[in-house]
């Protein structure tokens, strides 16, 4: 479903650029197509693809312990299926690693425990658990907050989770307005 609302592409790049990402490790999906898009015409960032998301996590720790600022880039449900990954190298190691997490199933309007998707329902109370803060983005006026996360990645050195509420939406095209 297509919606007039969501989160410029565009800003959420040039976020991850004012972090200094130098690489994104991520497992192309149907929902990241705009922002794909906007990456793709930003030089300063490498983007890595993985198999399975449970690769990201090495793939993002062997890039850090290489000097690099890497961002994962992945859904909730990649999330789920990295639980040893995050565990065993994330948080064993004290990563202070960005992960934008695709929040599917994310309603507003709906209380967490009733969500239908249950991708909804543990997406947060797993981070709490997991002790791994985190920030909601749900429009461009929040964008600002996967700076902050990298702000405070870097000063707990341990791994921060933005979690993307909603779709990207189309990136505007350099030079033509």
């Amino acid at each position: 479903m297509v919606t007039t609302s969501g989160i410029s592409a565009d800003r959420v790049v040039e976020a991850f650029r004012q972090s200094g990402v130098t690489h994104i490790v991520w497992l192309p999906d149907s929902e990241t197509g705009f922002l794909y898009e906007a990456l793709v015409r930003e030089k300063s960032l490498t983007l890595v693809p993985v198999a399975r998301e449970g690769e990201s996590m090495a793939v993002a720790a062997g890039l850090w312990m290489g000097g690099k600022v890497p961002l994962v880039l992945i859904q909730s449900t990649g999330f789920f299926e990295s639980g040893d990954s995050i565990r065993g190298l994330v948080l064993d190691l004290d990563l202070p690693l960005v992960m934008c997490i695709g929040y599917r199933g994310y309603e507003r309007t709906t209380p967490r425990t009733q969500r239908p998707d249950s991708a909804a329902v543990y997406l947060e109370p797993v981070l709490q658990a997991w002790g791994i803060p985190y920030y909601l983005v749900e429009s461009d006026e929040d964008v600002g907050r996967i700076v902050q996360a990298f702000r405070e990645a870097e000063q707990r050195q341990g791994p921060v989770a933005v979690l993307m509420c909603t779709e990207y939406t189309a990136a505007r095209r350099r030079g033509n307005a």
